[in-house]
């Protein structure tokens, strides 16, 4: 196909069901766009929308039209993606996806690395969503749990998640203090609101007591903390806010298959360029100092 432009139109229309929704996203004219619609079902000789008062809605061959520009459409956003991870230096939009409970461990070190390279601006995103680096949406990840098998990522060890269940003086002073693991079932606890969390320790803490004894749930595994101090019930904390909070005491000893190892993952196109390379190393330098 030789004219892209009435194809683009096609796909537009398709996803607002309009001429209006079309035109908006494509910043042209209404007229634009129906004559897009037009050139192209003449030149394919076949009827891509059914027209009605409501809009358009695409035929069979709309649908298939549709999903080879929504293809192409995502292969020009991967490109963008990666051109724009490809310069020559340290410098433009560094972007770091991780789980929000890492953030005390990763904020420092990309704080640092940021006053190292003060033409860099770090965007640091948080929270359960797998950004995907493969469409450039994000220039490291930093996974937790079994090995990522992505298909064309680049994957090394970064790190160890360790976590701690304590309970606040709050809890203790009103429930007291578990007595040892058997008595936990007798207490009350915050955890994820996700009940199918891969995290170790949230499997571990649906396995040992029941859910009624799970009375205050967050979406974000680093508000536990807060839930915890505040005496909501007993919850596990990192490494850092156990050490960082005042008032928290370690309910029994921590277990090694709490533990989540952490990754660091790049796609193959960009894990070479300077940027990457760069808060690479950083980051490396960061945990094996830590250890």
């Amino acid at each position: 196909m030789d004219n892209w432009d009435e194809i683009r139109t096609a796909y537009q229309v398709a996803r607002a069901g309009t001429v209006s929704g079309a035109a908006d996203a494509l910043g042209v004219h209404h007229a634009t766009v129906i004559r897009h619609i037009d050139a192209l079902e003449t030149r394919l000789g076949v009827k891509l929308f059914q027209r009605h008062a409501r809009g358009y809605t695409a035929t069979e061959a709309g649908m298939d039209l549709l999903q080879v520009a929504q293809a192409t459409d995502d292969q020009f956003t991967q490109l963008a993606g990666r051109i724009k991870g490809q310069g020559a230096g340290v410098s433009g939009d560094l972007v770091v996806t991780s789980l929000g409970a890492v953030s005390r461990l990763l904020t420092p070190s990309l704080a640092a690395f940021q006053a190292q390279n003060p033409d860099i601006r770090v965007r640091f995103l948080t929270g359960d969503r797998l950004f995907r680096l493969e469409y450039g949406e994000a220039h490291v990840a930093i996974r937790a749990g079994a090995t990522p098998d992505q298909p064309d990522n680049v994957v090394q060890p970064f790190s160890t998640m360790k976590v701690h269940l304590v309970a606040s003086d709050a809890y203790i002073a009103k429930h007291g203090m578990p007595e040892n693991e058997a008595d936990l079932q007798n207490h009350w606890f915050v955890s994820h609101d996700n009940d199918k969390s891969r995290a170790p320790f949230n499997q571990w803490l649906r396995q040992t007591v029941s859910a009624d004894r799970i009375v205050f749930r967050v979406t974000e595994t680093r508000n536990v903390a807060d839930a915890v101090v505040a005496g909501a019930g007993i919850g596990f904390v990192s490494e850092f806010e156990m050490i960082e909070q005042a008032g928290l005491h370690e309910v029994i000893p921590c277990r090694a298959d709490w533990e989540a190892p952490l990754w660091l993952v790049t796609h193959v196109d960009l894990h070479r360029t300077p940027k990457v390379q760069a808060v690479l190393a950083h980051l490396k330098s960061f945990a094996k100092d830590r250890q």
